[in-house]
């Protein structure tokens, strides 16, 4: 029941200082009041008969229509207008979903991968802004095709990078390409730490410094950068850099170096080269033992070697994965038709090593170019005669007189250098270069020097050995990265630190990488010779430059050999 409000006038004679409700009710009956209903439903004016039927009853009746109901006015057949709509939408959603989380990935794997690798770097951005391709934007429009140095097949362009863009960083992650290593480089006994901060870009060139700095208990800093790991290889062809010296023409000390590693293999880390490195050799023989040596034989294995080691020819543990791997070991293929495994490696070809030379007194810039080898020939003597080694110019170039120690056997030949391209002597840039092709007897490598073809070395000249009893050494053929570095070494020849004119520069004003038209090979992961399964198995190795071994650090086997009766 409702009541109305009192008035203000009401509250006077009241007792109440609150408005009262003393008046009685004189106001009309309020809405409310008037569409109550009252406690007795049969009063409401509606049926309460139980069988009586509203026409909104069906809307509550819980039983389902039967199929074949002729009123069946909600369509409870399921071949009804109702039902088949149900079930075409229930259809069309099923097939969407499928097609968008299974179809679509599908038909996207099979397409060609385009390399967005620059589009990923750390902080979001990318190492070459806009300019993320195989080959720079900037290279010039002349540069894209070039000819052969041996008379062979024009060669196209597949990679470039001319390092136009000032301030570029090279620590991991950072350059879709390239990458910086930061570690000491133990293995040649190297005076300083090589260090990412150390490698930029500046005035149109790479820069890599090296200078007189505390760095990790060392007192140099130098740098090495690397394109590696699944960044960019390549396999044949020809590759250029166009380089300024660092230092002076006249001071022994520094070692540059711009060079290529086959991709099993990670320069620096030791345990993923243990007997990988400088291997190239795909038969099973006394050349793939530790020392080449099995009871104590061939004779020629064991003298007239290293004279810093006892004349001894060998101390390489043996090639890890030989084609005499037994089946079932690790290994990273493939295999050849009788089911042998193919030999796998991580050979060396040097673009160059520059170094000051001594003769008769007088110090001559020199590059030395050269490849390394595994097995040995008997003294370390290749088969250097006319046959398969072509010397194009005497009167600048020379044999080097080191051939080979107990971890290498070098074919290498030094050659004059124009003295006006050093950092502090003229500053000009020189072109430096080798052109190879893989294989054995119609492999070839030749090197360029300022510009000019130096020597070529052809398969012939690191044939089969009699005296050592080992076959014949592919030129490479595995897949190749590229390395540029900077530092020193009493390993490599004297160091002069009085007289060496910290901080010093390595500039390289572009590098491309060129191959025959119709023998592009391009990738880590090249048809006949894969690399990232066997990688990404071991990846420690190739990850930690601790890990300086692959069996005593890493703790890994080298797998069974059937040379050695293991399987």
């Amino acid at each position: 029941m409702f009541r109305r409000q009192a008035s203000w006038a009401d509250s006077v004679n009241s007792d109440s200082p609150y408005p009262g409700l003393s008046s009685p009710l004189t106001s009309p009956p309020l809405l409310q009041a008037r569409y109550s209903l009252g406690p007795d439903p049969a009063k409401w004016g509606c049926s309460l008969d139980l069988q009586d039927v509203d026409p909104d009853d069906e809307l509550h009746q819980p039983d389902a229509k039967k199929p074949g109901d002729s009123d069946s006015r909600w369509g409870g057949h399921p071949l009804s207008l109702r039902g088949m709509s149900n079930i075409g939408c229930l259809f069309v959603l099923v097939v969407g979903l499928l097609v968008l989380f299974i179809g679509y990935p599908l038909l996207s794997f099979r397409q060609t991968e385009l390399d967005a690798s620059a589009a990923f770097n750390l902080g979001g951005r990318n190492g070459i802004p806009g300019n993320w391709g195989l080959i720079d934007a900037e290279t010039p429009a002349d540069a894209y095709a070039k000819a052969s140095w041996v008379g062979g097949e024009e060669m196209q362009l597949v990679f470039s990078d001319e390092f136009n863009t000032d301030g570029r960083s090279f620590y991991p992650g950072d350059d879709p390409y390239w990458e910086a290593v930061d570690l000491h480089y133990w293995a040649t006994n190297n005076l300083e730490w090589y260090d990412p901060e150390a490698i930029t870009t500046s005035g149109g060139s790479l820069i890599i410094t090296l200078s007189q700095k505390e760095t990790h208990d060392l007192n140099y800093e130098g740098g090495a950068l690397c394109a590696m790991q699944n960044k960019f290889c390549f396999t044949g062809g020809y590759i250029e850099a166009s380089v300024r010296l660092p230092g002076v023409n006249n001071v022994q000390g520094l070692w540059p170096a711009l060079w290529t590693m086959g991709n099993l293999g990670r320069a620096g880390y030791g345990a993923s080269l243990e007997g990988m490195w400088p291997y190239t050799y795909d038969a099973c023989d006394v050349g793939t033992a530790p020392n080449q040596t099995l009871n104590g034989q061939p004779l020629a294995a064991t003298v007239n070697g290293d004279t810093g080691h006892g004349g001894e020819l060998s101390w390489l543990p043996g090639q890890r994965l030989s084609r005499c791997t037994c089946a079932g070991e690790s290994h990273p293929g493939p295999t050849h038709s009788d089911g042998s495994y193919v030999g796998r490696a991580a050979p060396e070809i040097d673009v160059f090593e520059a170094q000051i030379t001594s003769i008769d007194s007088k110090l001559v810039p020199q590059v030395s170019q050269s490849a390394q080898w595994a097995p040995f020939d008997a003294a370390y003597e290749w088969h250097n005669s006319s046959d398969f080694y072509i010397l194009a110019d005497p009167t600048v170039s020379l044999m080097n007189t080191f051939r080979g120690s107990i971890t290498q056997e070098a074919t290498s030949i030094l050659t004059n250098t124009d003295p006006l391209c050093y950092e502090g002597t003229g500053g000009c840039y020189s072109v430096y270069g080798f052109e190879y092709k893989p294989g054995f007897d119609d492999g070839y490598i030749t090197w360029i020097s300022n510009n000019k073809v130096a020597w070529t070395i052809k398969g012939g000249g690191v044939g089969a050995d009699d005296q050592t009893q080992i076959s014949a050494r592919a030129v490479s053929q595995e897949p190749m990265y590229i390395i540029a570095n900077l530092g020193m070494s009493t390993n490599f020849g004297k160091v002069d630190l009085a007289h060496l004119p910290f901080p010093c520069h390595l500039a390289i004003d572009y590098i491309r990488v060129y191959q025959p038209k119709s023998a592009v090979n391009i990738g880590c992961e090249p048809p006949g010779f894969p690399t990232q399964d066997y990688i990404n198995t071991y990846i420690e190795a190739y990850t930690n430059p601790n890990l300086t071994t692959w069996r005593n650090d890493f703790g890994q086997k080298f797998p069974k050999s059937s040379l050695l009766g293991q399987c």
